[in-house]
């Protein structure tokens, strides 16, 4: 209807960042330019905030938050900028002091509202993907920095990789034994793709950072998992969003579709796995037919109407 809501800084063009340093830490995978210039709004700390709008309202959400750091970041390393580093220190400085204990004691970042998914998540919700993004963020202001309390809230935030989700963790095994880190923590999971690749890119930048063994592990895990069961996201016209269970398969948007091009362009640079580049350029061609847009969209839509 107009206006600014939470859709004003989601919605825009995914994009491989060419400037992004695979191997050592630097820019971000993504450049995130458009959300480094959120409008707002803003709280008084000039931390952004999305307007949810209706009952829900102005609300925090620490994935946009971790973005709108990780794009001021690259910016920063960019054009040497200081009021850019000023702003992500400032996200890592709101990641440090609203790190919470979850129910069974481990650290997470908690979305203060509701939201409606497949199951209604009920306030106070965490997230696997903003596990991932925080970390990447507080281990490059670290790295910038040299100030501790960065490093540790996110060697806090990274226990809740250790440990499945019916212990407060993120992690799920799939019945053939391949390891998930959850974007939504539902029962049964739904394994969304973007969610689980974002963070694995965290877990790449804690290891990379620490040379930790567990998180080299982790990640080494998560990868055998995404090339085992990238083929399950492919209906041969266009890609799933998650595994939804449910007898119509949960599509994946245009906008999803496209991150997930950019998120395999991603995992292909950084792994040299050559499955995801051939996964990427499959779905490239998808996404170039009118025919499966059109056919990709339609499906999507009577999913929705029946569904979620």
């Amino acid at each position: 209807m107009g206006g600014r809501s939470q859709l004003t800084f989601w919605h825009g063009t995914p994009e491989f960042n060419d400037q992004a340093s695979l191997h050592s830490l630097g820019q971000y995978y993504m450049p995130f330019k458009r959300k480094a210039d959120y409008p707002g709004p803003f709280d008084d700390s000039a931390i952004p905030m999305l307007d949810y709008r209706g009952r829900i309202g102005v609300q925090y959400n620490p994935i946009a938050i971790a973005q709108y750091g990780l794009g001021n970041y690259n910016l920063w390393k960019r054009t040497g900028d200081e009021s850019r580093l000023h702003k992500s220190l400032s996200v890592a400085d709101w990641l440090v002091e609203h790190l919470e204990e979850n129910p069974w004691g481990v650290p997470v970042w908690n979305h203060h509202f509701d939201w409606e998914y497949r199951d209604v998540l009920k306030a106070p919700w965490y997230s696997g993907l903003a596990q991932g993004q925080g970390i990447s963020m507080l281990v490059r202001a670290h790295d910038e920095s040299g100030h501790q309390r960065y490093l540790d809230a996110a060697t806090s935030a990274f226990q809740s990789f250790l440990l499945p989700v019916d212990r407060g963790g993120v992690t799920d095994v799939d019945a053939d034994g391949h390891l998930w880190f959850e974007e939504t923590i539902v029962d049964p999971p739904t394994h969304i793709l973007n969610g689980f690749i974002w963070a694995l890119w965290g877990i790449h930048d804690y290891r990379i950072h620490t040379e930790s063994k567990a998180a080299t592990e982790l990640f080494d895990d998560g990868v055998t998992s995404l090339k085992a069961r990238l083929g399950h996201y492919d209906v041969g016209y266009w890609s799933l969003y998650e595994q939804s269970g449910t007898r119509m398969k949960m599509m994946a948007s245009p906008f999803y579709h496209s991150l997930h091009i950019v998120q395999l362009r991603v995992m292909h640079a950084v792994t040299g796995e050559q499955l995801f580049r051939q996964y990427a350029d499959r779905w490239e061609e998808y996404r170039g037919s009118w025919f499966k847009r059109k056919r990709a969209l339609t499906y999507k839509a009577i999913f929705k109407l029946l569904y979620y």
